[in-house]
């Protein structure tokens, strides 16, 4: 199991008993199954994700993961030859009828590679913005700032709103992504691996803001980092083979988990 050292950060108790039990869910599945043309990406996923908290998908690669991620906003109707069977609710609504539009502006995402738009800082971070009708300039300039605080970039950036966003260190590209999704006050964050091609440093940034902004918006990160999970996560859900295989409050995930399948991947026998 992953060490007591490992484990020391802000998190709910031990003893907390399933997110559905005790907290107020934000998003809901219900046997929610991803097809790839014929083949099954996700087999009946039912979860209960949480509101305000910080939820950790792990699991080896290709275990469907990233796949239920991109589910939650909707990304993958853009591949052609896909389909979706079940439910999937936010706020009790069914998301997978909704207009996509208001899907992506209530349910943010921020991919692997930070993807900073070929534009200044301060025009990236009122893009969403000024996509949905946002126009006037003191509204932006409050946003921005707003946004860039949430994200912990504002000091760093401040003075350099008008140069390229390109500009910026690899982790700062990050935040600013971050930042661009927060602009447009989304109810739910998506991120998948944000940390992976980041430095120490930049990384520990990156959770110390998942731990401030958990308190405006639900969150749900993908992660290979296992240590990552344990340290920034109030509960994990562990996919293998498109199956969510245990979900449960995170110290019980990696210090004492139910199957024998998440055991074998915390302690490293496979994976």
């Amino acid at each position: 199991m992953l060490s007591e050292s490992t484990l020391k950060r802000p998190q709910t108790p031990a003893d907390t008993p399933k997110p559905s039990a005790t907290a107020v869910s934000k998003l809901n599945s219900r046997n929610l199954s991803f097809f790839y043309g014929s083949f099954q990406a996700l087999h009946n996923i039912s979860i209960d994700i949480s509101a305000n908290k910080v939820t950790a998908f792990i699991g080896p690669s290709g275990c469907g993961k990233s796949t239920f991620l991109r589910t939650m906003n909707r990304m993958n109707e853009a591949l052609r030859n896909t389909r979706v069977q079940g439910d999937l609710l936010l706020d009790g609504e069914n998301l997978l009828s909704m207009d996509v539009t208001d899907v992506r502006r209530r349910v943010g995402m921020v991919f692997q590679k930070s993807n900073p738009f070929p534009k200044t800082i301060f025009d990236n971070v009122a893009y969403g913005l000024r996509v949905n009708g946002i126009h006037k300039t003191r509204i932006l300039q409050e946003a921005v700032e707003r946004s860039l605080q949430r994200a912990a970039l504002w000091n760093e950036v401040k003075d350099k709103l008008q140069k390229p966003a390109s500009a910026l260190s690899g982790g700062q590209q990050q935040r600013l992504c971050i930042a661009r999704a927060l602009a447009v006050e989304p109810e739910v964050l998506l991120l998948d691996e944000p940390c992976s091609a980041l430095d120490p440093i930049a990384t520990l940034k990156i959770e110390e803001l998942l731990f401030q902004l958990k308190s405006v918006t639900t969150i749900v990160i993908v992660t290979h980092n296992m240590q990552q999970a344990a340290r920034v996560a109030d509960y994990t859900g562990f996919f293998l083979m498109g199956k969510l295989i245990e979900f449960n409050d995170t110290r019980r995930i990696f210090q004492n988990p139910a199957v024998k399948e998440t055991e074998d991947y915390v302690t490293g026998r496979f994976g």
